[in-house]
């Protein structure tokens, strides 16, 4: 069984899920260096932030050439491993599922489409960088804690990168990290599990108890 770092195993004692999305329900394919080069946004530099700063003419031409660069990338989209069993399981059990992405909703719906599980989100609790401030900021997490009536450690943010963990720490809610090999962020995150396919056996676990 697996634990966290205070020795309990709830990992996945959870009725309420959060999903990042690129690079934790899909494969990853954004290439972000070349995203700022195309942008001319300093190497490293947070790209949405950046784009917020920009004069209007130029952040609006910014972010027309992000969508349609993040449209053919969601178009293309393929399932991380284990990520649609897990998706449609926590669905079929009842479980309530979000997702919560900097990419925009009406893309992040295009990329659950594209991988086949779509049908298990209601289109309200896929928010992005428009409906709230993007992650790290906990907007997000507070926005799923109020709409479903439930205490943010009852939740559980799954994601495969530092705004994930950060956006969880921030909004006290027990955060997941999946997909990175290591632990490059000590102390982040509350787990880490190899993929989607290991969550889901700790969510089973968790369910036959």
């Amino acid at each position: 069984m697996f634990a966290d770092r205070a020795g309990r195993c709830d990992v996945a004692a959870s009725r309420h899920w959060v999903f990042d999305m690129d690079g934790t329900l899909t494969e990853p394919v954004h290439d972000f260096e070349l995203i700022r080069r195309e942008l001319q946004i300093p190497s490293g530099a947070d790209i949405l932030e950046h784009l917020a700063g920009l004069p209007p003419q130029q952040a609006a031409d910014s972010h027309a050439w992000l969508m349609q660069h993040e449209r053919e990338l969601a178009e293309a989209s393929v399932a991380a491993p284990g990520a649609v069993a897990l998706v449609r399981a926590l669905h079929a059990a009842g479980c309530r599922l979000g997702i919560l992405t900097r990419n925009a909703r009406e893309l992040a719906e295009v990329t659950l489409a594209a991988i086949g599980v779509a049908d298990c989100f209601a289109s309200e609790e896929i928010i992005g960088r428009w409906e709230v401030a993007p992650k790290p900021s906990p907007a997000g997490l507070q926005f799923f804690a109020a709409r479903w009536h439930v205490l943010p450690a009852q939740m559980r943010m799954v994601g495969d990168h530092y705004y994930d963990l950060a956006t969880a720490k921030a909004a006290g809610v027990p955060g997941i990290l999946i997909n990175v090999p290591d632990d490059p962020w000590p102390g982040m995150a509350q787990w880490q599990l190899r993929d989607c396919a290991q969550l889901l056996q700790q969510w089973q676990a968790a369910e036959s108890r």
